[in-house]
This record gives structure tokens, sequence and C-alpha cells, in this order.
């Protein structure tokens, strides 16, 4: 299972710390990934991390602006995001898979059922 946490209403400008974290089992050689999704837009992908080497990978869209990071003590991954912006609105979503050492091409692809519940971000202007 995947909990998702800290999401609320901030700032333009701002920031935030996402958690997710797992029970029931341990990020072990698993990429755990950050997506959002707004009503009506497709799902999309915001950065990814490896549990076995710390390799991550961000969208365009993020990049400078958000780090993702991990806790394996904790079996928590996080996002920090830095410098929020209106359109960073919606629901963000953690998802984990198993993997092998790394970050695979194209990541965003890789992941299956696993997934956490949520957490609502709101950025005002």
């Amino acid at each position: 299972q995947l909990v998702e946490s800290g999401g609320g209403l901030v700032q333009a400008g701002g920031s935030l710390r996402l958690s997710c974290a797992a029970s029931g089992f341990t990020f072990n050689e698993h990429i755990i990934g950050w997506f959002r999704q707004v009503p009506g837009k497709d799902r999309e992908g915001v950065s990814c991390i490896s549990s076995s080497d710390g390799s991550t990978y961000y969208a365009d869209s993020v990049k400078g602006r958000f780090t993702i990071s991990t806790d394996n003590a904790k079996n928590t991954v996080y996002l920090q995001m830095n410098s929020l912006k209106p359109e960073d609105t919606a629901v963000y979503y953690c998802a984990a898979e198993v993997y092998g050492l790394g970050v695979p091409p194209s990541p965003f692809d890789h992941f299956g059922d696993n997934w956490g519940q949520g957490t609502q971000v709101t950025v005002s202007s």
C-alpha cells in the first residue's frame, strides 16, 4: 500500500513537500514515481526515482523546481516542490514498480497497478 500526504493550499511561489509512504512491502529495487492529474486531463508523470541507486528523472515542466528523494530507512519517497505555479494544481499520486538498477527510458510508462490514493495540491495566484 502507498499513502501520500503533504498536499494543501499554497500561494504561487511557495513550497510544499509531499510524502509517499509504503507499507506491506519495502522499496527495494523499485522505481517510485510521482504523477499528477487535473480533472478532464490525462495523468502526467512528474518525477521518478530509483530506490536502488538514487537515479532520478524529471518532467521538463518541473525541472529545477521539484526535487525527488528517498529515505529507504523510512520506506518513504519525498517530492519537494518549490516555486510553485498555479498550473501545478492537481491531485498528486505516487506509484511504485519493481525494477532493477537505475531509472528506465520513458520511466512513466513502466508503472502498473500499485498506486496511492492521491493528495490534492492547490496553488493560488
